[in-house]
């Protein structure tokens, strides 16, 4: 009787621990809070116009949103970004297959070449800008063209979510487009 009872005195302290575990795990709760968005899911756009050009693409995972980066060299230029039944490549107007059950469409007031029409950006795989492996929200960037000035990228993801789009100044004299996605509603 001695020993369950030394059992039970032992027990106590991590009882109370676990119950304070519960009191703190509920904040989370009401972190999942500061990540609803008024972003809505209408296309969004900038008029301005550029000459400068695309240099790379790139992406990122946050706690409420994953992240769509394109690199620029120069001043942020025009956008436009909206969901999409079918993405089609610059010029030919051929579809552009996605994963995902959305498709955004992001055109970059921007070519990928420079002024004497070399490639500024060349991806390695047209299909694959980024590795969207483990994203929430991401399934899929590719590549659509560079044509007649613009830069056009399909980006799949899992459903028609909020999205924000805005530029950023740097690094250097360069800039960047950003596109979040939300992970919900």
């Amino acid at each position: 009787m001695k020993l369950t009872r030394t059992r039970a005195l032992l027990a106590v302290p991590f009882l109370a621990a676990a119950a304070a575990l519960t009191v703190v795990a509920a904040p989370t709760s009401a972190s999942a809070a500061t990540c609803s968005t008024a972003w809505g899911s209408l296309a969004k756009s900038h008029p301005a116009g550029s000459h400068k050009y695309v240099t790379g693409v790139r992406a990122g995972r946050h706690a409420c949103y994953d992240r769509v980066v394109v690199d620029l060299a120069g001043r942020a230029p025009g956008y436009n970004v909206r969901y999409v039944s079918a993405v089609t490549m610059d010029g030919s107007g051929k579809p552009v297959p996605l994963r995902g059950g959305a498709r955004l469409q992001v055109t970059v007031v921007a070519p990928s070449y420079d002024t004497a029409g070399h490639p500024t950006y060349r991806p390695a795989n047209q299909r694959e800008l980024v590795d969207a492996a483990g994203y929430r929200t991401l399934r899929q960037v590719a590549w659509a063209g560079t044509f007649e000035g613009y830069t056009t990228l399909g980006v799949g993801v899992r459903a028609r979510l909020p999205f924000r789009v805005f530029t950023l100044a740097g690094p250097g004299s360069g800039s960047r487009l950003v596109i979040d996605v939300a992970h919900t509603w």
